[in-house]
């Protein structure tokens, strides 16, 4: 059976890329040539807000003040689960070296950048989480400079939770400024700033575009889009709390797809049944965006088995993937493109999201398909390196020598030449070129 759409998104998660593109370049333009000055005007001009920029000691002993006992002790257990699955991520790359030939060495090193830029959401939800996932793992990977900005509130500042996090975790510096703006000033370096060799986070269409633009000049985890999730599952699977997951990733925002694949035409209809009920009963906000999420951009989909079904799963990869559905063992060793997966009912995105220790950085937009999300690896640089006896090195300059006359790259050539002609100068090597 060919897969069946109970649901069909009539839109899909895709922004006026032309528009969105040609007003990001004017500002980092704008913000390049007029340096921190030019920065503070689009700051007051978006942000609608004139404090610091920076957090000084004593403001960010004060926003964490502010911060409930129990969401501080909510917020440190997140970060050391997420310190503890980075730590272990990390411990997975080694230096290593290897002997090519007797005398002749090369290795591997794992070396992190020197400055990591994390952006922080702060306008429609404050994205406590994120300054949990970036920041920590930038310190994990050993970052000598940690800079997180997140979007201050008018006459407010930076949400003091979101403060509190980034503190904990390990930020050197908070800027209290979101946007293009924000991102412009850890990449030039504005404010005192080290120039970010990496920008991490999520963020809106304007950030987004703004970390495509400046790809090249910094690293940047990934280029995301709206956020996605799917859920696969079966006929024994609890169809309320599917729907529950469904509209909690909906939530959001207007163009947030959510996908349910399954094959039980019993259990698709009564999530469709469910789904709406539960939108209405959201905060106005959530409601408003679970309501265009789920009208313009979900589907439900009807698959004849499971393998199918995992097709499916992997034609589309998800960001986020929810398998509710017997055997997840088969789930696992089948399913192939997907940012972070969650087994079993008793996991959810939402646990992911905030404080089970996986990463919610992910790949959007179907770029699971060929990329994973933020982890300690997105900020080491892994670099080689090589070294030789005179002895070692013979065979490989000849091999150098003759490959690179082949190429007609002569220059190359006479650098094996010499060192040849200098450690063995009693030896004569033919090192021509001889093409049949």
């Amino acid at each position: 059976m060919k897969r069946e759409y109970l649901k069909k998104a009539t839109l899909t998660a895709k922004s006026d890329a032309s528009q969105t593109h040609d007003t990001v370049k004017a500002i980092l333009d704008d913000i390049e040539s007029g340096g921190d000055a030019k920065a503070l005007e689009y700051a007051a001009k978006f942000d609608r807000y004139e404090g610091n920029v920076i957090l000084s000691a004593e403001e960010i002993e004060a926003a964490c003040a502010l911060v409930p006992e129990q969401l501080k002790a909510d917020i440190r257990f997140a970060h050391d689960n997420v310190r503890r699955f980075a730590e272990i991520q990390k411990s997975t790359l080694t230096n290593v070296e290897m002997e090519i030939e007797p005398g002749f060495v090369a290795g591997q090193k794992a070396i992190p950048v020197d400055a990591a830029g994390c952006y922080v959401p702060g306008g429609r939800y404050s994205h406590i989480a994120s300054a949990i996932m970036t920041v920590t793992t930038a310190k994990v990977a050993g970052c000598r400079h940690i800079a997180a900005c997140s979007p201050p509130r008018p006459g407010v500042g930076v949400a003091p939770a979101i403060v509190y996090a980034a503190h904990i975790c390990g930020a050197d510096k908070i800027l209290a400024m979101g946007g293009v703006q924000a991102v412009a000033a850890m990449t030039f370096g504005l404010f005192d700033l080290p120039r970010a060799n990496i920008l991490v986070g999520p963020g809106n269409q304007f950030v987004a575009e703004a970390k495509r633009i400046l790809f090249g000049r910094v690293g940047i985890d990934m280029i995301a889009g709206p956020t996605d999730s799917l859920i696969l599952a079966d006929r024994d699977a609890d169809a309320h709390i599917v729907a529950t997951d469904l509209v909690s990733q909906a939530e959001h925002g207007y163009n947030s797809p959510v996908w349910l694949v399954t094959d039980d035409r019993a259990m698709a209809e009564k999530v469709m049944e469910l789904v709406p009920g539960l939108i209405d009963d959201l905060p106005e906000v959530n409601r408003e965006n679970a309501f265009a999420a789920w009208r313009d951009y979900a589907e439900v989909i009807l698959c004849a088995d499971r393998e199918e079904m995992a097709a499916c799963a992997d034609d589309y990869a998800p960001e986020h993937l929810t398998v509710q559905a017997a055997d997840p063992d088969w789930w696992l060793d089948r399913l192939t493109c997907y940012g972070s997966l969650f087994l079993g009912e008793e996991t959810t995105v939402s646990y992911g999201d905030k404080a089970s220790g996986t990463n919610h950085v992910l790949p959007t937009s179907g770029a699971a398909g060929y990329t994973g999300g933020l982890s300690v690896h997105k900020y080491m640089k892994i670099v080689t390196w090589q070294r030789s006896t005179r002895d070692a090195s013979k065979r490989v300059a000849e091999a150098t020598a003759r490959i690179s006359r082949l190429e007609g790259m002569e220059g190359h050539a006479r650098a094996a030449d010499v060192r040849l002609a200098k450690y063995f100068p009693d030896e004569t090597f033919d090192l021509s070129v001889h093409e049949q």
